[in-house]
């Protein structure tokens, strides 16, 4: 992880913005597994991918002890994913009800 200031000037979210943006604008799943394949290390990926592989089940209610019998993702990150869902920006809900909004069998 990088180094931080310990007194951090005012955060410039440009950088965040313009990569949010460059995703925003990929137009297939194979374009953006690409970018973030390019983008991130394997680690990365594969806990951004534990992450999100968790998010329907805890919407579910499945507990966090079976979640990880289910997915050998740790417990503590399956808190974290469940806390960022409760208290965070709402990323997860609007691309689970965009991808459920996607999804072919959305419409049944």
């Amino acid at each position: 992880m990088k180094r931080r200031p310990a007194l951090e000037a005012p955060k410039d979210d440009a950088p965040l913005t313009a990569l949010a943006g460059a995703l925003a604008a990929l137009d297939t799943p194979a374009a953006v597994r690409a970018f973030l394949e390019d983008l991130c290390t394997p680690a990365e990926l594969e806990a951004m991918a534990d992450r999100w592989r968790v998010v329907p089940l805890l919407l579910k209610g499945v507990p966090y002890r079976e979640i990880h019998d289910l997915t050998q993702v740790s417990v503590t990150t399956i808190g974290r994913v469940a806390r960022t869902l409760e208290r965070g920006t709402g990323g997860y809900a609007t691309a689970v009800q965009s991808q459920q909004a996607a999804s072919p069998s959305a419409s049944h």
